[in-house]
Order: C-alpha cells, then structure tokens, then sequence
C-alpha cells in the first residue's frame, strides 16, 4: 500500500470514529442518548460551511496547494478529514456548564454562529488587559473570568477542539487582523522574528517560507507558511495541532530552544504570521502531510 492510500485509510478509520464517538459521549463524558445529543447540536448553532476550494489570493498560496491530491481530499471531505473528531469535542463543550459561575460559552455568546467573522481576527489585543491574545488565549480568559473555570491546557483535546470548533465558524473567511495601534509593537516584534536566524541551523523562517518556497528540503515540499488551515491535522503528527505546536517543530528543526505554548515570542510570530496570511481563505480545520 503506497503513502497516499495509507493515509486515506486512517482518515476513512477516524471519520468512522466521529460516528462512534458521537453516540457514546456527551460533554461530561458520560452516556448519552440521540435525543440529547440532537438537543445539543441545535443548542451549539454551529455555522454550516463547505470545505473551502479557493486557495490562492493576491500571489498568496496556502499550504494546501504544496499537498499530495491524496491530502487535498481528505481536507475535500469533512466526513473524510480526521480534524472533525475534536470539532465534534468541541462543539459538545460549547453547550457543557462549568466553574462556579455555571456557565457555558453558550451562556455568553448564544449559539456558535454568532462567532463567525471572530477567529480570522486573532491574535488581537485584549481590550481588558491589553495583552496581545490568541484564540487560545481568549478561551482560557473567558474560562477563568466569566466561568470562574479552570484553564485549558494547550495542545490538550479540550482546547484543540474547542479552538477547531469557533475557527470552523469561521471558515471560508479571509483573515483579517490588526497590526495597528496597540497591536503595532507586537506586529514589529513578530516581523522581526521571522526574519531572525536561530539555532544551530542558523535559519531563520523566511528562509525555507520565502527564499525557498516551492523548492524541496529532502522528500518535503517547502510550502510559503500561511497559517490558513490551524488548527489543522497533520499525517506526521497522526492528531491535530495548533500553529503554536507547528512552530516548536520548526524551531526543533533548525535545533533552537523551543518556546512554551502560547509564549509572547511564540504570540507575536503568529500575529507576524496571520498578516501574511492576510486575504486567504480560513480553512480550518485543514490537512497536511
């Protein structure tokens, strides 16, 4: 069995999974019948989107078009693409009460559709704390503020999919976000970042995004580095991962000290990033080799 078919096979086991999943679990991770889970898919009010197909704005190329067709449909499919298994997480904890306040993100923000057009801005400024956040950030934020909650561990399934989730609203957006004002500085900081060799590679990112987009480091097809699939699923990593998870890998790659998630360094390269991005399409949750 060659790599592409290998790949679609796990994607067709893990959608078969979503199926699965779906009718054991509810939000506490307790049994729950169809009758609750309807209630609970209707309460969440989810956007219902299509797969984005337009992947090249204003010279600008998503990773998409540097993946195997073999990639490209599994992305083509959301029954296919195995991102959706946290998405279905996450739209179960959208409607799950926790922390003293008893609350939910329904209680706030009413049904998830109202959050399309939110994703696509971060990061952004905080207006309470004036601190540049991620989605991510803003999540944890809300949990332990408005739902007097614990926070999310990054990477974790809670917070993968709750972040796949909101961005899925999202989807078929153009990124959009501020680099003016308070979030200048941060701005600044992120270009310069991209721009600044590290490690003992001595590479900094412009150097395979940029310089040598489109050419191949050994079997891998250097892609320009949009951001417009996260979170998104990867065949490596076998499990989805937010862009704070793609950069530590890079950063392992050119063997630099590697950032905590959701570092300043790590926030102010993604702003960097999410500009460049800027006029592409959100395809998230998205798939790639």
């Amino acid at each position: 069995m060659n790599g592409g078919a290998v790949a679609i096979a796990v994607a067709a086991a893990a959608s078969a999974l979503v199926v699965g999943l779906a009718t054991v679990l509810a939000p506490s991770g307790e049994a729950s019948g169809p009758a609750q889970l309807a209630q609970a898919a209707a309460d969440a009010g989810g956007y219902k989107s299509e797969p984005v197909r337009e992947f090249k704005r204003a010279g600008k190329m998503s990773g998409y078009l540097f993946a195997t067709p073999e990639t490209q449909r599994i992305q083509d499919d959301d029954f296919e693409n195995p991102s959706f298994l946290w998405v279905d997480h996450g739209e179960q904890m959208w409607t799950k009460v926790e922390g003293s306040e008893g609350k939910s993100c329904l209680s706030c923000h009413g049904p998830a559709a109202k959050m399309r057009g939110v994703g696509v801005t971060y990061p952004k400024i905080n207006k309470e704390t004036g601190k540049l956040f991620t989605l991510e950030h803003q999540i944890n934020y809300c949990r332990t503020e408005r739902m007097k909650a614990p926070e999310l561990k990054w990477e974790t399934t809670d917070m993968l999919g709750i972040a796949a989730f909101v961005m899925l609203q999202s989807r078929g957006l153009p990124y959009d976000v501020a680099i003016d004002g308070p979030a200048k500085p941060y701005f600044e900081r992120g270009e310069k970042l991209y721009h600044t060799r590290r490690g003992q590679l001595n590479l900094a990112c412009i150097h395979c995004h940029q310089t040598n987009a489109g050419n191949y480091l050994r079997a891998d097809l250097l892609s320009e580095g949009m951001i417009s699939g996260f979170p998104l699923y990867r065949l490596k990593w076998q499990r989805i991962g937010s862009i704070h998870y793609r950069m530590e890998e890079c950063y392992g790659l050119v063997r630099a000290e590697t950032e905590p998630y959701g570092s300043e360094e790590l926030t102010t390269l993604q702003l960097y990033l999410a500009w460049r991005a800027g006029g592409l399409l959100s395809e998230a949750p998205g798939v790639r080799r």
